[in-house]
């Protein structure tokens, strides 16, 4: 087993360390809401921006965290993988993953989260997603090319725009702060209708 994780572990550690960290991310996408398809489809619908405050907040996090690990030699980042880009693959599967997100109301991420606190819903999805790995995995020989469209390689946004990786990790949480302060204002009108209206979500 090879391990993605920025340190050297054990197939034993390494597995431990998956379990826990997959248990707390569940944990937590669960205390933030994430297992109600009706709040993650308020995204789309721009009524609750809490998909993009929480994820864009571990983003930073995580990058701020092996930005500072790299600077201080805790972590090597030679040792992270980063898996090779296909922009047309890639494009297509964003676009029918969103597009499953908005139909469905859950990620695959999420999906499990509600599945595991007993929805039917997240159930179905978490069926559906087997289903439909089950119907890739019978097609794609036939598309074996395309898959393999559009390669750039191991991309970094550091490599795509020249610079260091304090300017990107400055960048995105300068990013984040502003997506935040947007997220603020039109949060506000919504929430201000509903009050007037008595509507819910």
């Amino acid at each position: 087993m090879t391990s993605i994780f920025p340190l050297t572990l054990s197939n034993g550690a390494f597995i431990t360390a998956s379990l826990i960290l997959g248990f707390f991310f569940g944990f937590f996408l669960e205390r933030a809401g994430f297992s109600s398809a009706k709040k993650l489809t308020a995204q789309f619908y721009f009524r609750d921006w809490g998909v993009l405050k929480v994820m864009f907040s571990a983003i930073v996090v995580a990058m701020l965290g092996l930005a500072w690990g790299s600077l201080t030699g805790a972590i090597d980042m030679g040792q992270v993988y980063i898996p090779d880009a296909y922009l047309w693959p890639q494009i297509l599967g964003g676009l029918l993953l969103g597009s499953g997100f908005i139909l469905g109301g859950y990620c695959p991420g999420t999906s499990v989260v509600a599945a595991a606190t007993g929805k039917l819903d997240g159930l179905f999805f978490v069926l559906g997603i087997f289903a439909g790995i089950f119907g890739y995995g019978m097609i794609e020989p036939a598309i074996h090319q395309f898959n393999l469209s559009g390669s750039l390689g191991p991309l970094t946004l550091q490599q795509l725009f020249h610079t260091s990786a304090g300017v990107v990790a400055f960048c995105v949480a300068a990013v984040a702060v502003g997506a935040f302060w947007a997220a603020e204002q039109s949060e506000g009108p919504w929430q201000l209708f509903k009050k007037t209206y008595g509507r819910s979500e």
